[in-house]
């Protein structure tokens, strides 16, 4: 399984994916800058992404406490989830994300 991140610079990178992970997580242990301070925890929306529009309906409604994280977070659009409350499953390969400006790590 794959999802493909696009960071703020605009390049695409392909990133192997494993069934049960969060995006979050997949997106941090391939090493690229996303900042998930609170670790998968719904507590601080630096894992903010974009979804692709072509997947918005794909992935799982949103909760209550993830958008109330949005609430905090800068950059919203009608497409941001928190990548740490995206659970990667069959369904999701092919997945497309960008991340968030205010959460690229420099």
């Amino acid at each position: 399984m794959k999802i493909y991140v696009t960071d703020p610079d605009g390049v695409e990178h392909a990133l192997a994916a494993v069934e049960g992970w969060r995006v979050m997580e997949i997106i941090r242990d391939h090493g690229l800058p996303i900042k998930a301070e609170c670790g998968g925890a719904c507590a601080c929306a630096t894992c903010h992404v974009y979804v692709d529009e072509d997947w918005v309906e794909k992935i799982p409604a949103m909760r209550d406490d993830e958008e109330e994280m949005l609430d905090e977070a800068f950059n919203v659009a009608d497409n941001s989830r928190l990548s740490c409350q995206i659970i990667m499953s069959e369904e999701l390969d092919g997945l497309k994300v960008s991340l968030a400006p205010a959460d690229y790590q420099i």
